[in-house]
């Protein structure tokens, strides 16, 4: 990417609504910034999809645009992300610099009106979230926040199933009912709790995140909003406080309390193990359960007219005759068999197969639909800049070991 320095011609704000004209068939998209995020994800994604095209890379490393061009021919590449996003060919812009350019980058597409995706986290700093935020609200494009999650066919299905839960609850008939004459009535009934787990390795984390001007904040950041992205979306409330412990880089945990009452627990561990599966999501309410499991299955109970398990593809599964029971179960089978491999032949890389799909793909073609129409609002900015919120509140709670509410960041 071209350096750039910020002047007060370059932080010029878009003070109207960018007149959208109507979307083509298929939209050509620029990817600025083609790390391994971009190159492991949004560009083959890209290239891939039915809806979208891939026209334009840009990136301030020759060898990976050579290496790009020889990839997808008739590949447009640059340095320069002014050029790209000034294209009239280009659609829709692709963001995958690292935090330290993504202000200028949304600022220029915004005041071009073309609509953005963006990797997460938002920012490296709440006054920078806060100015985009401003800017996108400014220019009224469509915007997209890489909080993949919401992609995956398994959490998509999981999420369905729990807000109609609790927005009509559904009681199964065998329900253990004690007293029911003389139970209290209690203003917390029926009311939300969710936990997730993570299992993480942070052996396998790259360079940049140790890098304290890069990544200030460690995972409490660039991983934390993640899972904060999903307790708001699952809860459907208004995240009010937060307490939280940790013991950077490796251990953290936060409690999140909501406007209605729901509560949110984040356990997170980079001293884990690629062998076990990373996520596990457990939402309850309305006497029942809704879990999602490293996004291969979801299971319920106490919910009339629920699956009790559904089991979901896996990508790139290079043992399919091994574990084909599927889900979770299939999961430790094939990757038991990988990580055999991986130590028979001294290559570790070989552990990764059969992955669960956790929608990087479904993200873009949801934003294209999103863009013409045809779909709702992906992962727009308020909602991100509400998950990043709750992840400073978190780390400002953690520094200062006390309760922090949102009001305060």
């Amino acid at each position: 990417m071209s350096t750039v320095k910020l002047t007060s011609e370059s932080r010029v704000e878009a003070t109207h609504h960018v007149l959208k004209p109507a979307q083509p068939q298929r939209l050509n998209f620029a990817v600025i910034g083609c790390g391994s995020m971009a190159r492991a994800q949004h560009i083959p994604n890209l290239a891939q999809l039915p809806n979208a095209r891939l026209l334009t890379c840009i990136d301030l490393d020759e060898a990976v645009l050579a290496e790009l061009r020889e990839r997808y021919h008739g590949l447009k590449t640059g340095q320069d992300f002014h050029a790209a996003i000034n294209d009239p060919e280009v659609h829709a812009i692709c963001l995958a610099t690292t935090e330290q350019l993504r202000l200028p980058v949304i600022e220029a597409a915004a005041r071009a009106g073309k609509p953005i995706y963006v990797e997460k986290p938002l920012a490296r700093s709440l006054e920078e979230v806060y100015e985009i935020q401003k800017v996108v609200r400014r220019a009224g494009v469509a915007f997209c926040v890489g909080h993949n999650r919401r992609g995956s066919p398994a959490m998509l299905e999981a999420h369905d199933i729990f807000r109609r839960h609790m927005e009509h609850p559904a009681p199964c008939p065998w329900r253990f009912d004690r007293n029911s004459a003389e139970r209290p009535r209690l203003s917390g009934d029926g009311v939300a709790g969710m936990s997730v787990r993570i299992n993480d390795d942070w052996y396998s984390w790259k360079e940049w995140v140790f890098d304290t001007e890069q990544a200030p904040h460690g995972p409490m950041l660039f991983e934390m909003t993640h899972f904060t992205d999903m307790c708001n979306w699952f809860l459907a409330d208004e995240p009010q406080a937060v307490i939280a412990l940790s013991h950077e880089p490796f251990n953290h945990g936060v409690v999140i309390r909501y406007r209605r009452g729901a509560m949110a627990t984040i356990s997170m561990s980079a001293n884990g193990t690629f062998g076990y599966p990373k996520e596990l999501y457990e939402c309850f309410g309305n006497g029942g359960a809704v879990v999602i499991d490293h996004m291969l299955e979801i299971r319920t109970a106490g919910i009339a007219g629920a699956p009790d398990r559904k089991i979901y593809p896996m990508i790139h599964d290079r043992h399919p005759a091994v574990g084909a029971e599927g889900g979770v179960p299939g999961w430790l089978a094939k990757k038991r068999a990988a990580c055999q491999e991986a130590a028979a032949a001294g290559d570790s890389n070989l552990i990764f197969t059969a992955e669960p799909n956790k929608g990087h793909a479904a993200m873009l073609e949801r934003f294209v639909e999103e863009i013409q129409g045809r779909g709702p609002v992906v992962c727009g900015v308020d909602e991100a800049v509400l998950a990043t919120r709750v992840a400073f509140a978190a780390i400002q709670s953690a520094k200062e070991k006390r309760v922090v509410r949102l009001e305060e960041v």
